[in-house]
Order: structure tokens, then sequence, then C-alpha cells
């Protein structure tokens, strides 16, 4: 395990800087951290798909925090179908200045948010909430994540309607459902995600 570790530190370290970020030390030892307690999970609960630890440091972990440029100063954020916290928690995990709502319909996977969670200091700045997203009111917060939301094309329509005025919208997505996206909220920014072809980061206010 230490040697995994080691090597999702290292990808973290190496490939920072094409993602626009420079992690510090602390950070980094929270995000191994963080990618310790997944692999631990992740066998009973599927969190995520199986990947080398340096995939799981690029792809789940620095996609993730390119969250960050986009939130001001203490920004509040809904993660609808968090899942394994990505990628609301990498991010709490490096900005101690953010508050977030995490949306997970699974009661085995709130478990091990509960879990995660416990590394967020303080603890109020975060909140559980297990239910669909539909099924209860939206958060008055400045945005609204989603990264991989069960059948997300399907419900992407409901989950712009559900957010209250004013809301942001920080969508990951492939190339089809890019195309959704922009059919909805035409005017959101497209940033194709480093170190992919076919993956982006669409921002909508």
């Amino acid at each position: 395990m230490a040697k995994t570790a080691d090597e999702f530190t290292d990808a973290l370290d190496r490939n920072a800087a094409a993602f626009g970020l420079e992690l510090s030390g602390d950070s980094l030892q929270r995000l191994t951290d963080y990618y310790h307690l997944v692999t631990k999970w992740n066998t009973r609960l599927h969190l995520v798909a199986p990947c080398s630890p340096g995939e799981f440091a690029v792809r789940h972990v620095l996609e993730s925090l390119m969250l960050l440029k986009y939130l001001p100063v203490s920004a509040s954020v809904a993660d609808v179908g968090t899942g394994a916290g990505l990628p609301i928690i990498p991010c709490l995990l490096v900005r101690d200045d953010l508050r977030a709502t995490l949306f997970e319909s699974s009661e085995r996977k709130s478990i091990f948010l509960k879990e995660a969670l416990r590394s967020v200091t303080p603890p109020a700045r975060t909140q559980l909430v297990v239910s669909r997203f539909e099924d209860v009111s939206s958060p008055r917060t400045n945005f609204i994540t989603c990264r991989a939301l069960d059948r997300f094309s399907e419900k992407l329509p409901e989950l712009i309607e559900w957010a209250l005025p004013g809301t942001a919208f920080a969508f990951f997505a492939g190339e089809a459902l890019r195309q959704q996206i922009l059919s909805l909220l035409p005017a959101a920014e497209v940033e194709r995600i480093p170190k992919s072809e076919s993956r982006f980061l669409l921002i909508a206010s």
C-alpha cells in the first residue's frame, strides 16, 4: 500500500502544473489519505472504476481540482450524485474556505462519504444529504456541480430546473454530454480537460 500511495502522490506532483495547480505538501498528504480511503472501500462499494494510482490522480483528483479556479473565496457548492466524493472532496481538502452540500442517493455510499468527510475541518463546512436531488429542495448555493450522476443526460434538464435562480453550474462531460449541455446552456464556458481529448469542464451562470 505504501508503494501505491507513493505512486499516487508522485503522479499528483508531476501532473499538477498541467492543470494549472500548485499543491502544497499538506494538500498532497490530505489527498493521498483520501485516495487510500477510496481504495479501501472501493472493492465493496464500486465507488470508481478500477484504475492505477496515476490514473486516479490525474483522471479523478486533478480533474476535480479544476473547479477551484472558478470558485470565489468562501463559495458554497452543491455536488449532486457525488458518489466517491468527486469532485468536491478533493476541493474541500485543498481549500479550507469552501462549503459544500453533497447529494448521494445510495445509503451504502453515504457511509463511505461520512468517513471521508471526517478529514474536512471544521465539520460545519459540509452537509451530506442522502437522497435523490429530485426529492429535496435545492439549497441556496453559488454552484451546482456534477461529475458522475446516474443517467446524467436524462436528468440534466431537471437538474437545471431544480437550481435556484442565480446559481451557476460546473459540469464535467464527455463530447455527447457537452453538446447537450450547450443546447440547454448555450452561454456556457467550455474548457478542455488537460491530458484528455474528449473530457470537458463547462461553467455556466
